[in-house]
């Protein structure tokens, strides 16, 4: 085996993704530090965004936010509270069960929208050129997990 083959065999794919996402979530909250007003900051803008286009089309739930950005109810949960404190949204209970609370935002968020939206926009195009890599690390670990039929976290076939 020759030394380039020994590194790319020793390489910590895991461990450079998670360094790829504390680097991208380190640039969001620098990018929404440098906006003038604006107390947004981590994931929080990409949120906005997808409530905004979400809320657009019928009610928004905590369990869509859970499964569209693949993370934890307990995650979800820090997330909107914080907005809501900050006056971004409100929940409601909804009109069929009261269980349930949409999702709705305040005219302090669509304010924000617009210029959240270029923002990422922008930042998104700088992520661009990796991602047909990462799509097919993405499809292969979704074909492992209909394999094996069970998944380490949220699948991309839920």
């Amino acid at each position: 085996m020759n030394e380039e083959t020994s590194v790319l065999t020793n390489r910590q794919l895991g461990f450079e993704i998670k360094a790829a996402n504390n680097m991208i979530r380190r640039k969001i909250d620098a990018i929404f530090a440098q906006m003038e007003g604006n107390e947004i900051n981590g994931m929080q803008g990409p949120l906005l965004g997808y409530l905004y286009h979400k809320s657009r089309n019928g009610d928004v739930y905590q369990k869509d936010v859970e499964k569209e950005f693949r993370i934890r109810r307990s995650t979800a949960t820090v997330m909107l509270q914080s907005l809501e404190q900050k006056g971004y949204i409100v929940r409601v209970a909804s009109t069929e069960d009261a269980r349930l609370k949409r999702i709705l935002l305040t005219e302090k968020a669509i304010e924000h929208h617009n210029l959240i939206e270029e923002q990422i926009r922008d930042f998104n195009r700088e992520l661009e050129n990796g991602i047909t890599i990462l799509d097919k690390m993405m499809q292969n670990l979704g074909q492992d997990s209909r394999r094996t039929g069970r998944c380490n976290g949220p699948c991309r076939n839920e």
